[in-house]
């Protein structure tokens, strides 16, 4: 079985919408292996967005981050990076297939309520970033 990070962000802790959001992935049939409610600080946003630096959007998306409390979450299931992908749907909420995280809950291209890893790397670094140890030393 593979894992994911994802974290429910800050627009939809506040709204109240972080239950649902975990039925609806279990659903989807993910087995949830670690989950937290943290404050992320600047500097911890910085750092995890790092890859965004350089873009325009880079620093609305910090302080979007850290305008609240999230929700970050190790998932697993089988292809659970292209999985979790296709359940949280389009990055854009408008463009969201009908019944994906994203398209239920998200309000805008950058307020779109979930995060979820790109790649199976990417997911190996950021469940570290939020979980550290949770591989343990392999």
């Amino acid at each position: 079985m593979d894992h994911t990070l994802g974290i429910i962000k800050p627009n939809s802790v506040a709204s109240g919408h972080t239950g649902k959001i975990l039925s609806l992935l279990e659903e989807s049939g993910f087995s949830l292996e670690a989950i937290r409610l943290v404050q992320l600080s600047r500097a911890d946003a910085e750092n995890f967005y790092a890859v965004h630096r350089e873009r325009p959007f880079y620093q609305s998306l910090v302080n979007f981050m850290t305008s609240g409390s999230v929700v970050p979450m190790v998932l697993q299931g089988e292809n659970a990076v292209q999985k979790f992908r296709q359940v949280i749907g389009d990055t854009d909420p408008n463009q969201a297939e009908e019944g994906t995280v994203r398209k239920l809950y998200g309000e805008s291209k950058e307020r779109n309520t979930i995060h979820g890893s790109d790649s199976d790397e990417n997911a190996r670094i950021e469940i570290e970033f939020f979980f550290p140890g949770f591989f343990g030393s392999t």
